[in-house]
């Protein structure tokens, strides 16, 4: 294959990619099968693989498969009416599609779009494990790998939960439009999970070369945003957008000059998006505006503001942040979240105290395959000069992540172990 066709090809893949979540919403809306947009948007990627390297890269790739995706979803409505023998309401639904123009394919257009699809896969038919597992699948693009890892679950599981979902959808007949007042209400605490779980798999990606997915990042945000402006009275929901708000606005200073991770206490807090960071706090003080005790979502916005008023690194607020998490803790019983609090615990009250409580947390179940256990261990080991035991615990941390850039970090630091800093 030449170079022109491997440019084309990876140019395909690339605009793939970021576009797919827009066409697989804008497909659901126009077929109404969760399954069958997805099929669509597939043939979609082939039609531009087998294309692009004949005919070019189109100018603008994003519109070039949203039409091919108009057309198969055109395509696919007349084989299904066809196939039913209703050529009267075939000839109207065709009509009605044809005459969606490429111009009307603004932002706001492919939000209600993204924000149509997150509610369908959250719909009430779906349990809340289903709904976060087939959000996470149509909007994020994610592998059923990535999303077991997400929730702690095995891969299996993950994959039953999906094609189970999507039957469930088609079977019940579901509307495809976007819901109002106490049916909406009720479907908050799902999509806030499903758009949490979305940003953080961008924030940290589970495996590949990268440490970071910065367009499931945005598409992250752009639906919080979307939500907050849907809900302003709902505090969780500016709770969600000022979580990932704040921690946006690390993502330059997250990256260093050759890919690798930089950890939180590392970076250049020069680098940081000091815009991103004073829409967060903004964000933040409209929840606690709206509710007191706080939610979930806003005590960790609130945790992130610590980081984000602290201009050094040493100015944190440690046991304001322990105090959080103490909050958090107990509103959701997450071990992951008491291994948080675990490090928090370290920086404010010493290392001693930080490794009694991780170790408390080695039997926890969810937590027997989670890497950062063992990181964490290895971390404060280190702080307690116990070179031997860091270098296992960070051995053994970099054997149970599958991305390429946070297991280079972990052998890195296992080889540093006991060494002095420079």
């Amino acid at each position: 294959m030449s170079s022109t066709n491997d440019d084309a090809t990876r140019a395909s893949l690339a605009a793939f990619e970021v576009e797919r979540p827009r066409l697989v919403g804008a497909l659901v809306r126009m077929v109404r099968d969760v399954a069958l947009a997805e099929d669509l948007a597939q043939d979609v990627l082939v039609l531009a693989l087998e294309e692009w390297p004949r005919g070019g890269i189109p100018t603008n790739p994003g519109a070039w498969l949203t039409v091919a995706a108009k057309n198969r979803a055109i395509d696919a409505l007349r084989r299904r009416r066809m196939v039913d023998g209703k050529h009267a309401a075939l000839a109207a639904e065709a009509e009605a599609v044809v005459h969606v123009r490429d111009d009307d394919i603004d932002e706001a257009s492919l939000g209600d779009d993204l924000l149509r699809l997150v509610l369908v896969a959250c719909h009430p038919v779906l349990s809340m494990e289903a709904r976060a597992a087939l959000t996470l699948r149509l909007l994020g693009g994610l592998t059923t790998e990535e999303i077991a890892r997400a929730f702690l679950v095995p891969e299996p599981t993950i994959a039953q939960r999906i094609v189970r979902a999507k039957r469930t959808l088609s079977e019940s007949r579901v509307p495809f439009d976007v819901p109002t007042g106490a049916e909406l209400e009720a479907r908050v605490p799902s999509v806030l999970e499903v758009v949490y779980l979305i940003f953080n798999e961008g924030y940290t990606a589970t495996r590949g070369a990268e440490w970071m997915r910065v367009e499931l990042c945005a598409d992250a945000l752009r639906l919080g945003r979307v939500l907050a402006g849907l809900l302003p009275a709902h505090a969780e929901v500016h709770g969600l957008v000022a979580l990932m708000e704040l921690h946006a606005s690390r993502a330059r200073a997250r990256v260093g000059p050759r890919g690798e991770p930089v950890l939180l206490l590392d970076q250049d807090r020069a680098r940081w998006d000091w815009l991103l960071v004073r829409r967060g706090l903004a964000a933040l003080q409209r929840a606690e505006s709206l509710a007191r005790p706080l939610g979930p979502y806003a005590l960790q916005a609130a945790i992130a503001a610590c980081h984000a008023r602290a201009r050094t690194a040493a100015e944190t607020d440690w046991p304001r942040i322990v105090a959080l998490y103490d909050a958090l803790v107990e509103i959701t019983g997450s071990p992951v979240v008491e291994l948080n609090r675990a490090v928090a615990v370290a920086m404010a009250y010493g290392p001693e105290a930080g490794i009694e409580l991780v170790d408390d947390l080695a039997d926890e179940p969810a937590l027997r395959a989670y890497h950062l256990l063992p990181a964490v261990r290895g971390d404060l080991l280190e702080k307690l000069g116990r070179a031997d035991e860091a270098r296992r615990a960070f051995t053994a941390a970099a054997a149970l992540t599958t991305n390429e850039r946070e297991r280079e970090l972990l052998i890195a630091r296992a080889g540093a172990a006991g060494r002095p800093r420079s």
